[in-house]
C-alpha cells in the first residue's frame, strides 16, 4: 500500500489578540531545548508568522490523523510559553504586516520578488504519496491534473485577507498564484520531459533552484513521492485526513490507468486555470468545473464524482466507509471558509473568529 505523508503550515497567533506574531525562530528554539522536541518535525517558512510540520509516512489513515493532531498540539505547546498559539488558517483574518525570515534563501526571495514575497503569508497543505519511479510519478501527475481543483474547493479555508472578506473561499490560492512557477501544468508524457522542463525553468534564472518549482503537483525533490500542493491548510484535522485519503486514491487510480495504457485527458492549462479559479472563488458553495466534461456542475456532484473516480482504490485500501462518512460531514458542515464566515456572522468580530479557529485547530 502506498505511504502518505502530510506537511501543514500553521499561523502563529497571539493568544489574546489573535494577530499573527513573528515567533517562528523562538518556537523552533523552544523545540530544540525540549529533550523530546522532535526538531526534525518542525521548520520555519518564508514568513516568521508561520510554522511548518511534516508527519512521517503512514499507510493507515487513522495513524496519519493521530500524527497530525499530535504535531498541531506540540506546535501549540511550544508556542504557549510565548503567549501564542497556532491556527490552521490559510490566511490571517486580521490585518498583518508579514515579516520575512532572515535566512539567505528567504532574503533572496525578498530581493528578487518584491511584494509577491513580502505579502506571501499563506498556509498550505502538501500531501506526499509514494511512487515506484519518476516515470510512474510523472504518469500520475499527467492524469490527476483535472481533479486538483476539486481538492482546492474542499480545502478552501482563506476567505479573509487583511481584515476584509475577499469574496473567495480560497484567497490563499490567488495570492500563491503570483509566483511565476505556480499553478497547473501541461501533460509531460515522460519523466525525461518533466526533468527537462524543470531544468529549463531553473536555467532561466528566474527560479533559484528546483525547490521553487511550485506546480500544483510535482515530483518531490527530496523524497520518492508525488507532492500535491494545491490545498489550503484545513481547519479541521479530519478534513486533512480526508484530503490525504482522496489524494492517495487519485495517485493509485492514475498509476493503474497508466499501466493499463489509458492516456491522460488533454485539457489545456487555460481550462485548468479556469477550473482552479472557480474552485477558489466558490469553494463548495456554488458550481465547480467538472473534471470529465470541463463544464459547470454543482459542487456536491463534482465531489461525489471524485469519490466514484477513486472508489476502487479506496475499496482496496479499506478506506471507503471512513471516506464516505468524512465526505458527508464536510458537505453538511462546510469547509473552513464557510466555518469562518459563519463564525464572523455569529460572533461579530474577526478576533473571535481566530480564537475559535485556534480551538478547532487543536480539537
Amino acid at each position: 500500500m502506498r505511504s502518505v505523508g502530510v506537511e501543514e503550515e500553521l499561523l502563529l497567533v497571539d493568544r489574546e489578540s489573535g494577530e499573527p506574531r513573528a515567533l517562528s525562530a523562538a518556537v523552533l528554539a523552544a523545540v530544540s531545548r525540549d529533550p523530546q522536541g522532535n526538531e526534525e518535525v518542525f521548520e520555519s517558512e518564508l514568513q516568521r508568522q508561520q510554522l511548518e510540520f511534516a508527519t512521517r509516512p503512514q499507510t493507515a489513515m487513522a495513524d496519519l490523523g493521530v500524527e497530525i493532531r499530535r504535531w498541531r498540539a506540540e506546535a501549540a505547546r511550544h508556542a504557549e510559553g510565548l503567549n501564542a498559539s497556532v491556527a490552521a488558517l490559510a490566511t490571517s483574518p486580521l490585518p498583518v504586516s508579514p515579516t520575512i525570515g532572515t535566512g539567505e534563501r528567504h532574503q533572496w526571495l525578498k530581493e528578487h520578488f518584491g511584494l509577491t514575497a513580502q505579502e506571501q503569508l499563506t498556509c498550505g497543505c502538501h500531501v506526499h504519496v509514494s511512487v515506484e519511479s519518476d516515470e510512474e510519478g510523472v504518469a500520475v501527475l499527467d492524469r490527476i491534473r483535472p481533479w486538483l481543483p476539486v481538492l482546492l474547493a474542499m480545502s478552501a479555508n482563506s476567505p479573509f485577507w487583511q481584515g476584509e472578506d475577499s469574496g473567495y473561499g480560497s484567497y490563499r490560492s490567488r495570492v500563491w498564484g503570483r509566483w511565476p512557477s505556480a499553478g497547473p501544468v501541461e501533460v509531460f508524457g515522460s519523466a525525461d520531459r518533466y526533468h527537462e522542463q524543470v531544468g529549463d525553468m531553473v536555467a532561466s534564472g528566474v527560479l533559484r533552484d528546483e525547490g521553487m518549482v511550485y506546480f500544483d503537483a510535482r515530483l518531490s525533490h527530496s523524497y520518492p513521492t508525488v507532492e500535491i500542493r494545491v490545498a489550503d491548510v484545513c481547519l479541521d484535522p479530519s478534513t486533512t485526513v480526508l484530503l490525504a485519503t482522496l489524494v492517495r486514491g487519485l495517485v493509485e487510480t492514475a498509476a493503474r490507468q497508466w499501466r493499463d495504457g489509458e492516456p491522460p485527458a488533454r485539457h489545456g492549462v487555460t481550462l485548468l486555470r479556469l477550473a482552479s479559479w472557480r474552485a477558489a472563488r466558490s469553494g463548495l458553495e456554488d458550481t465547480l468545473i467538472h473534471p470529465l466534461t470541463m463544464r459547470p456542475a454543482p459542487a456536491e456532484a463534482v465531489v461525489r464524482a471524485l469519490f466514484e473516480h477513486v472508489r476502487d482504490a479506496l475499496e482496496e485500501s479499506g478506506d471507503v466507509p471512513a471516506t464516505q462518512e468524512a465526505l458527508a460531514m464536510l458537505l453538511k458542515t462546510g469547509n473552513g471558509a464557510r466555518v469562518q464566515r459563519e463564525l464572523l456572522e455569529r460572533e461579530g468580530s474577526l478576533r473571535s473568529v481566530v480564537t475559535e479557529c485556534v480551538r478547532r485547530t487543536l480539537d
